[in-house]
């Protein structure tokens, strides 16, 4: 659905995958069904990947371009299918970001602490819930 479980505001010097550590630490108690994360580009790789199912015991999937996109030497003819494709689940990703910037507050990075970005960030996801709420 898109909804946000967790925030965390760190940073700019924590590496995304130590980032996600730290937001992912307490997560199985707090979500005991979860059984699968969709992670993008930057999480790939065996260590972090190893620690996701050794520490949380979920599945990690980074949605991959498919293989038949891929640069084209001048001269060479290009692949029929269109240049632009949807990755699966990454839309998810995209559309809660784009609901969050709806909100002036988390437009820009307004914020000089970390926990207040965090609040504005669960705000924002209340007002997204409560327009559902009210549309049903």
């Amino acid at each position: 659905m898109g909804l946000l479980l967790k925030a965390v505001v760190h940073p700019a010097n924590i590496q995304d995958r130590e980032g996600a550590k730290i937001l992912l630490g307490d997560i199985k108690q707090r979500f005991p069904d979860l059984s699968c994360l969709w992670a993008d580009s930057a999480y790939d790789g065996a260590p972090f990947k190893d620690w996701v199912k050794e520490r949380l015991g979920c599945t990690l999937i980074i949605p991959k371009h498919p293989a038949d996109k891929m640069w084209v030497k001048a001269g060479e003819e290009r692949s029929p299918k269109p240049p632009f494709s949807i990755l699966p689940r990454r839309w998810v990703v995209e559309r809660t970001f784009a609901w969050d910037g709806r909100n002036r507050r988390l437009s820009k990075d307004y914020e000089g602490l970390p926990a207040t970005e965090e609040a504005f960030i669960y705000l924002g996801m209340v007002m997204v819930m409560a327009r559902r709420l009210a549309s049903e």
